[in-house]
């Protein structure tokens, strides 16, 4: 769509600092076009006129006279230029329905810069607020159409409605935001001579290669695999998994035991799904950050270069925080903002990125919303959602699938009891009846490869001595201080091979124990790891004997995968001692866990099958009732009769859901460590212009997540520093001396060496 004709100065939406009006951008233009953008995105699940109409009002207060003087004297005081589209999308509705959603889209309009507000103490008062009258063309310019604005498609549920319209909502504002910072990129790159490569291929073009080139990995490796049980069973889940895939869409539940091929079998089941649907992404989520460069590096040999898109990044987060927080709003800013749509063919990204963005209010982090329509999303080991979260998750969940087009794998080899019941409210409706394995119980009972023991009381001594009786085994403990003073303990008794693996360490090098330690497990070399739990998921080791502390149930089967994994020692030999250390305790939640896991000791005499760990969840579930949705998020939204009886107005707590809801409730800061010349280069191409966003995703295995408070003294000592002109984004370890090769980094001794270094 152009600008109607018009005889009179033109309305401008962005400018060009030193340069005349003749190449700023018109305000139709720009409203037009993030309206063809958002409709488009709408589209997707039939919201398409109610993503327009927020496209063509985003802006209107920018046919203010105060917008276009700041526009002439950018210095000026900023105006307020997104309440005058908020106010005026009600008035353009006729019917109750169409007041509603229009409503809803005022929250949209309101929130595209600052981030979608709450109903009650924010939009009510914009709503009101007296603001400057409008150039009156602007009805000419843009013409807005507000009738009709409710899906027709959408199934509508009367106790989950109020959930349901808020939901819209945020995927509406993702394609609004999304919109507008495409088209003000596009207008500034073009301005400024540069070419910005958005591009990535698009699934339904490219899945059949996908499918060939997946279908090539396995017959080579197929080709290459000792004919076992194990191989012989994971040939037969892969097999049974694809002829599952013109299922229709929806959720799904993928359980098959550790070590049966769960990864590769949910990609194959995703790429043969995509194509008979016609879906536009895979998205997969890991509940952990440490493992989730290792799962994109699958992806990427099985698929090739260019499809896989990974995001995780922590420094990116809190580059965007600064920036919102400051409300660096202008155009030429947002330029600066790398935040990825997940616009790639294949998505790797981690459960806090996608639960927490499922309910962000920020532009940043809800812009990729929209792309979850109509795609394919599978959660690795999704027993780990966290408990205090479990409802609110869910409900995500099964709203994307009921309304947005997209399918749901849970994957899993202890498949969570999440399936709707008289004792689970919160559950999701078909979780069990969609199973894509071959008869789970069946695969457990074949995939029996250890013999699982509850041996009581440990002190760190006795751990030791009984890990001396084993050239090669694994001892898994619940936290990092434990893991670094039993691997100290083990090196001052002279104990050889013995190796530590903890979050310590940044992920390369991480990656280099691993291959080191997989290396000594094949030459039947010494070779004893301690480590924390980050070991148990996506990380592929074959210990012939394992120590776990006491933990959950699921984490307990997880740790006792990596026992005997290729099933090749007799079962009897592979034992998964469950211990109780004596000298450290387990957090809370953990201990509690525990609990649940013994009060199924004397239930169920094989612990590790299906029907123990459903019986197990169950358990945790009912225990923990209120609490799986602790912050009350699913009762944030609400719809009320208006005082004038024409039809329900809503009341959404956006704002204070988003502040909230966190999966991972202790915070961590990120620390760069500089060992790699990778690092290095990274570091020197930033100081010379390299995007932050860029540097962010390439930093990524190279930093440490520390406690806030740890690195706060790090900064104060002069251990830690930020990159000039970069103010808290890059925190960059200067002391190399406070990571050790052996533990990673120590910041219980930044004290310390600040003293040591001033006696020197």
């Amino acid at each position: 769509m152009g600008c109607f004709p018009v005889n009179r100065d033109v309305i401008y939406a962005h400018s060009l600092e030193g340069r005349s009006e003749l190449g700023w951008q018109p305000l139709c233009d720009h409203l037009h076009a993030v309206a063809d953008l958002a409709g488009a995105h709408g589209k997707k699940f039939g919201a398409a006129k109610a993503a327009t109409l927020a496209g063509l009002l985003h802006d209107l207060g920018k046919y203010s006279g105060a917008f276009q003087r700041r526009l002439q004297a950018p210095a000026g005081d900023k105006v307020d230029h997104s309440t005058a589209g908020a106010q005026e999308a009600p008035r353009l509705t006729n019917s109750p329905d169409d007041r509603l959603m229009a409503e809803v889209i005022a929250h949209t309009i309101a929130g595209h810069h600052a981030g979608l507000p709450d109903s009650v103490g924010e939009l009510d008062v914009r709503l009101k607020k007296r603001i400057e009258p409008l150039a009156a063309v602007w009805r000419e310019e843009i013409a807005p159409d507000a009738s009709g604005l409710r899906p027709v498609a959408f199934r509508w549920e009367k106790d989950k409605a109020a959930y349901q319209f808020a939901f819209l909502g945020r995927m509406l504002f993702s394609c609004l935001v999304d919109g507008d910072f495409r088209n003000t990129e596009d207008f500034y790159c073009k301005a400024e001579g540069r070419l910005v490569d958005r591009a990535w291929p698009q699934l339904p073009i490219v899945v059949d290669e996908l499918i060939v080139r997946f279908d090539r990995h396995m017959a080579n490796k197929q080709a290459t695999a000792e004919d076992t049980p194990v191989n012989r069973l994971r040939h037969e889940v892969l097999a049974h998994v694809r002829d599952k895939a013109g299922e229709p869409r929806g959720l799904f539940t993928l359980t098959v035991p550790t070590g049966g091929g769960k990864t590769l079998a949910s990609l194959a089941f995703a790429l043969d799904h995509a194509k008979k649907y016609g879906l536009e992404r895979i998205v997969y989520a890991i509940p952990f950050t440490s493992i989730i460069d290792q799962t994109a590096e699958i992806f990427r040999s099985v698929l090739g270069e260019g499809i896989v898109l990974e995001h995780h990044s922590s420094i990116e987060e809190q580059r965007i925080d600064d920036e919102e927080r400051e409300h660096k709003r202008e155009a030429n800013k947002k330029l600066k903002l790398a935040m990825e749509d997940w616009a790639a063919p294949v998505v790797v990204t981690t459960n806090v990125q996608l639960f927490e963005s499922l309910y962000a209010n920020r532009p940043s982090r809800c812009r990729r919303l929209h792309n979850l329509a109509n795609s394919i999303i599978v959660l690795d080991e999704a027993q780990t959602i966290p408990l205090h979260v479990l409802r609110p998750c869910l409900a995500a969940l099964d709203e994307l699938a009921r309304n947005y087009g997209a399918s749901i794998v849970l994957c899993t080899a202890t498949q969570p009891a999440v399936r709707q019941s008289d004792d689970f409210k919160g559950g999701l409706p078909l979780a069990i009846e969609r199973e894509l394995a071959p008869d789970p119980t069946r695969l457990h009972r074949a995939l029996r490869r250890v013999r699982l023991e509850h041996v009581g009381d440990r002190s760190d001594d006795e751990l030791i001595e009984e890990l001396g009786e084993t050239a090669q085994g694994l001892v898994i403990v619940n936290s990092r201080a434990h893991a670094l003073a039993l691997y100290r303990k083990a090196g001052q008794t002279g104990l050889d091979g013995v190796v530590h693996l903890t979050t310590r360490q940044y992920a390369a090098h991480r990656r280099r124990i691993l291959a080191d330690v997989r290396e000594r497990l094949k030459s039947g070399v010494s070779c004893r790891l301690i480590a924390t739990s980050l070991v148990e998921a996506g990380v592929d080791l074959d210990f012939p004997r394992v120590w776990r502390a006491e933990a959950g149930l699921d984490q307990i089967a997880q740790a006792a995968g990596r026992c005997n994994r290729e099933g090749r020692r007799p079962r009897e030999d592979s034992r998964v001692c469950v211990f109780r250390s004596t000298e450290f305790m387990p957090p809370r939640e953990i201990a509690q866990l525990a609990g649940d896991m013994g009060r199924m000791m004397g239930k169920h005499a094989d612990l590790l099958s299906p029907e123990a760990m459903r019986d197990y969840f169950g358990e945790v579930y009912w225990r923990k009732g209120d609490g799986l949705d602790r912050d009350n998020v699913l009762e944030a939204w609400k719809l009320s009769r208006r005082s004038d009886g024409r039809g329900l107005a809503p009341s959404f707590d956006y704002r204070k859901v988003a502040d909230n809801f966190r999966l991972i409730e202790s915070g961590l800061a990120p620390v760069i460590i500089v060992r790699d010349e990778a690092v290095q280069g990274v570091l020197a191409a930033l100081r010379n212009g390299l995007p932050p966003g860029a540097a962010a995703r390439q930093l990524q295995s190279f930093i440490v997540q520390v406690p806030p408070k740890a690195r706060d003294l790090l900064i104060d000592s002069g251990h830690v520093r930020f990159i000039d002109g970069l103010t808290n984004e890059f925190a960059v370890l200067v002391s190399d001396g406070l990571y050790v090769e052996e533990t990673g980094l120590l910041w219980e001794n930044a004290e310390f060496l600040t003293i040591e270094q001033s006696m020197v």
